[in-house]
């Protein structure tokens, strides 16, 4: 028997890994709900302050559908699985400028060979200077404000963009119907007048905060501290504080290392996961586990001696 079997009941794995198609559809209906409330409160004070926490809130229900998309990736939304992909796209992924499967292609790669030289995610970021760790706390400080002004967000989807197009295996029909997608929202939003909204509750949040969460949420995955020889010490668990789950882990997302070891399981039994493993005496004193997105990690990637400058020092790898 393998240690990953060891950890767990094989009974108690099937058991979570069984689809509630019904807990993901209703995840999807509220996160495009929150957004619309947002969207209204905001527009209904007309209060700037108002109208900053909106965005951060739509960015934050954004991040959700991103993570949803994850769960695509994976067939873990419903179980027929061509209605999946067409149903994520068309409500997930295309609104974030993602495919389903652009998005598969380069994820279970990376779930494949994480953390070596054929995992597509690791050779993309280990060399950047934004995931170099550890470094100084006024660095980090300067990385995330260049993402609430959209240089590094532009930054980070040219990077992005270029990566998936390697493995981009779409048709030219599948392209136009997504360029039609595209199109038909533009007609909407001229027929209603409301192209003033989409930019200010769509593209604002998108290429701020949007991405902003996302590469905290990346860092936090596997940079910082980590122990890259042994697979519970190479991905980490996060327990956010209350307020960081709307922003940084929405959807049990935090639980990644759970999620890399039994992909199988949905998100919504990832918390019943976690409590499993946590008996295994082993695992508990082994698997990396941080508390806090904004205290525990910020602890474990800023250091007051590290060096101003990225070049000054081998990345911690």
């Amino acid at each position: 028997m393998s240690e990953r079997n060891r950890r767990i009941d094989p009974r108690e794995l099937k058991r979570l890994s069984v689809l509630q198609p019904r807990k993901s559809l209703t995840a999807i209906a509220t996160d495009w709900a929150v957004i619309a409330a947002a969207i209204a409160v905001s527009e209904y004070t007309d209060n700037i302050l108002v109208y900053v926490i909106a965005i951060a809130v739509i960015a934050g229900r954004m991040h959700a559908l991103g993570c949803m998309v994850h769960e695509a990736a994976h067939y873990r939304i419903i179980r027929d699985r061509k209605l999946s992909d067409w149903m994520s796209d068309i409500l997930l992924a295309w609104p974030v400028l993602a495919t389903v499967d652009g998005y598969r292609q380069n994820h279970l790669a990376h779930h494949q060979h994480a953390n070596t030289d054929d995992d597509p995610d690791w050779v993309a970021k280990r060399d950047l200077t934004q995931f170099t760790f550890p470094q100084k706390l006024a660095r980090g400080i300067a990385q995330l404000l260049g993402y609430l002004v959209a240089v590094n967000s532009i930054r980070d989807l040219i990077h992005m963009a270029k990566r998936i197009s390697t493995t981009d295996r779409s048709t030219p029909a599948y392209k136009a119907l997504r360029l039609g997608f595209y199109l038909s929202a533009a007609v909407v939003f001229t027929i209603l007048g409301i192209w003033r909204e989409f930019v200010l509750y769509w593209l604002v949040p998108f290429f701020t905060f949007f991405c902003l969460f996302l590469y905290v949420r990346s860092v936090a995955e596997h940079f910082g501290s980590m122990d890259y020889g042994d697979e519970l010490t190479s991905s980490r668990t996060v327990y956010p504080h209350a307020w960081e789950k709307l922003f940084f882990a929405p959807h049990n997302i935090n639980y990644h290392l759970e999620h890399h070891l039994y992909p199988g399981v949905p998100y919504y039994n990832l918390p019943d996961l976690h409590a499993i493993l946590m008996r295994n005496k082993t695992y508990a004193a082994k698997a990396h586990i941080t508390r806090g997105y904004t205290t525990g990690l910020a602890a474990e990637c800023f250091a007051p001696g590290a060096p101003l400058l990225p070049n000054q020092h081998p990345a911690s790898y």
